[in-house]
């Protein structure tokens, strides 16, 4: 069988399947803290601001750091690069573990925990900048060429697998064991992915520019993200859909306080646009999406617009989850297209750069949106935020769609066939 037709091809190699236990784990880990994080602020302030400001502490250093991350990236060995990104990652596990110790919790001020979660969410603002641009670029160094579209579709849908359990796991185990020792298991988990990532060997630096200055290295990835229009079209699409339409970043008060179904309904209401999107991606890998890809990127935006505007009007449990579920859907569709541009118009040498680029635009954008949603539901209120949202959405995938007539042409077949063809 080809590898064209095979859905599983990059499934056949061994390294791509350690890969992805150490992506889920990572993922599984990092949802599941973040729900905690949310949970407990929520908890402790009763604010909406303050769930927004949870996304301004971790989206101020990501940005900030996100280029020059990229540059680091291109210049480094990957797979010792995501070990360190590891190591850090399991500091802030354990910061906050400690931080939510029945004793520090019963002797210190409030403010002093809040500031303290804060102080952690930005350290891992920084840890970030760092992880999106080295697996993405580790991947391409595991798989070879042709198949670079087939192992995007596998790495996005064990992101969005492990994104469905995630949040999930951490509603129940707030009920069931309490935010402290939930936060151990997300400890756990980090130091697996660390002890899991040693099977996979040391990959060569493909960057013929090793040594090269900062400056002009970073000039150069953006001069070729803002040239290469597909990129540059979908990426920001996909920023502006995310922006607005960040309510997710709102559900500890939609399940706290308008749906009323504790923290078991908050982790489902938070793993069921992963589960959406999970489903989406795992079909993407029999139904590929090469063919109208400009139009079927702007038709999942708009759904996921009208999708968010449901949700915000829905005082019904099942209807809410359906809405997210329904969200979820596009969001994925919207996700293989831009990483699969992403993958087949990328050079190898400026992945991390790209990458970086990527994770400003898009990345960051959740955080940013997180903010965004915390400060329109402190002014106008949570049901108003999130139409709000959602309206900005459907205006923007409308408004791209006839402003940008190349964008609707978008088609990736002839990128694939080229990629399939080679060696």
């Amino acid at each position: 069988m080809s590898n064209k037709k095979d859905p599983y091809a990059a499934l056949r190699i061994k390294e791509f399947n350690i890969f992805l236990l150490v992506r889920f784990a990572l993922v599984f880990a990092w949802s599941m803290q973040f729900i905690v994080i949310e949970w407990q602020v929520y908890s402790i302030t009763k604010d909406p601001l303050s769930l927004g400001l949870i996304g301004l502490m971790e989206i101020i250093p990501a940005l900030s750091m996100a280029l020059f991350a990229g540059h680091i990236v291109d210049q480094k060995e990957k797979r010792n690069l995501l070990l360190l990104c590891i190591g850090a990652f399991s500091l802030i596990s354990l910061g906050l573990f400690l931080l939510t110790w029945p004793e520090v919790v019963g002797t210190w001020e409030t403010n002093h925990i809040l500031y303290c979660i804060y102080a952690l969410v930005f350290f891992g603002g920084f840890v970030r900048s760092f992880f999106g641009p080295t697996i993405f670029s580790l991947v391409a160094l595991i798989v070879p060429k042709k198949i670079y579209p087939n192992a995007a579709t596998w790495s996005s849908s064990t992101w969005q697998m492990a994104n469905v359990l995630g949040p999930a796991t951490a509603g129940i185990f707030i009920n069931w064991i309490g935010v402290h020792w939930t936060l151990s298991v997300v400890f756990g988990l980090v130091v697996l992915a660390f002890l899991t990532l040693f099977k996979i060997n040391r990959k060569p630096i493909l960057n013929p520019k090793i040594g090269e200055p900062v400056m002009q290295s970073l000039k150069e990835g953006l001069n070729f993200v803002f040239k290469t229009k597909a990129i540059l079209g979908a990426i920001t699409l996909d920023m502006v859909a995310v922006l607005f339409g960040g309510a997710v970043a709102l559900l500890p008060i939609y399940a706290q306080d308008i749906l009323e179904v504790g923290p078991e309904g908050f982790g489902v209401l938070r793993a069921a646009p992963a589960v959406g999107a999970f489903l989406t991606m795992l079909a993407t890998a029999y139904l590929p999406i090469s063919k109208n890809a400009g139009l079927k990127l702007l038709a999942a935006v708009f759904g996921f617009g009208v999708c968010i505007i449901i949700f915000g009007v829905s005082t019904i449990f099942w209807v809410s989850v359906v809405a997210l579920f329904l969200s979820g859907v596009t969001d994925g569709v919207s996700m293989v297209i831009r990483q699969t541009i992403l993958q087949l118009k990328t050079p190898d040498h400026m992945r991390g750069r790209v990458s970086s680029v990527n994770s400003m635009f898009v990345g960051s954008s959740n955080e940013l949106g997180a903010f965004e949603s915390g400060l329109t539901a402190k002014l106008m209120g949570t049901v108003t935020a999130v139409v709000f949202g959602g309206t900005m959405t459907l205006i923007t995938a409308v408004s791209t769609a006839f402003f940008s007539p190349s964008f609707r042409r978008l088609d990736l077949r002839k990128d694939l066939e080229e990629h399939e063809n080679s060696n």
